[in-house]
This record gives C-alpha cells, structure tokens and sequence, in this order.
C-alpha cells in the first residue's frame, strides 16, 4: 500500500518525453538555484539556453547535441531531464555573432522605434514613461 501511494506522488510530477533526431530543444543551464553551469551565475541568467538540434540518441533516455562553438569544453550527450522541447521556427533564431556579444557576456542595445509615450500623476511627482522596441526583439518583448 506504501508502495502505490508513493508511486502515484511520483507520477504525479513525471514528464514522459521523447524527442526525434534533428528536433530542436533547449537545454537547462541551473537546475537548482544557487548552482553554477556553464559559467552563468545569478539571480536573473537564463533557465535554458539555446535551442539546439538533438544529433542522434544515445540509450533510452540520452541524446548527443550538436552544440555551438561556446560551448566546445562541455560534453555533448545530456540527460532528457535536462531538455525542453522547442516550439517555434527555428529561421528566427538569432545567432550570437550577429548580435556581438562581449566577453563579459552582456551586449549593446540599439533602439529601432519608440512604440508608446505616458506620463503618470502621483501625488507629488510626475512620472514618463516611454516603451522602446529594441533590436533584436519583437514587438511583444518591447520594455
């Protein structure tokens, strides 16, 4: 009876998940908080990165990536725990050398078109507001 009850606890949170060979993923960059992989640390660096296009499958639950240049010094076959399925077109992705990325991982933000302008009362100040469309962003990502 133990057995059944916490067998139906673990089915609960189990994905079942199969991918094709030439299908697109993304991989998990921090599985814990607190952990540091691939050399990205902090409170706001990405949970995935990529996508990347899954080269063959090693085993039942193992795949082998074909990973970019960056990422040369790391193994290339992950666990499916690490994944997450891409669902998109991958002609929109946007190769790191177009945007120029540095060596301390941060880049330039150029303007393309300022979409919104306000300006809100408070009690004793007034504040302006204005929403940019970046490069290399769509319309939906505007800040």
């Amino acid at each position: 009876m133990a057995q059944s009850r916490q067998k139906s606890y673990t089915n609960v949170r189990r994905r079942y998940l199969e991918f094709e060979v030439y299908d697109w993923v993304y991989l998990k960059v921090s599985p814990m908080k607190g952990v540091m992989r691939f050399g990205k640390k902090g409170k706001l660096s990405p949970r995935y990165i990529g996508p990347y296009r899954i080269l063959k499958r090693v085993g039942n639950v193992a795949y082998e990536f074909e990973l970019s240049q960056e990422l040369d010094a790391i193994h290339l076959v992950f666990h499916i725990s690490m994944l997450k399925k891409f669902m998109g077109d991958p002609s929109l992705i946007i190769p790191t050398e177009d945007i120029g990325i540095k060596e301390s991982l941060s880049y330039e933000e150029i303007l393309v078109q300022i979409l919104d302008h306000r300006v809100r009362k408070f009690r004793t100040k007034e504040v302006e507001s204005v929403k940019v469309l970046w490069r290399n962003q769509f319309i939906g990502d505007a800040t």
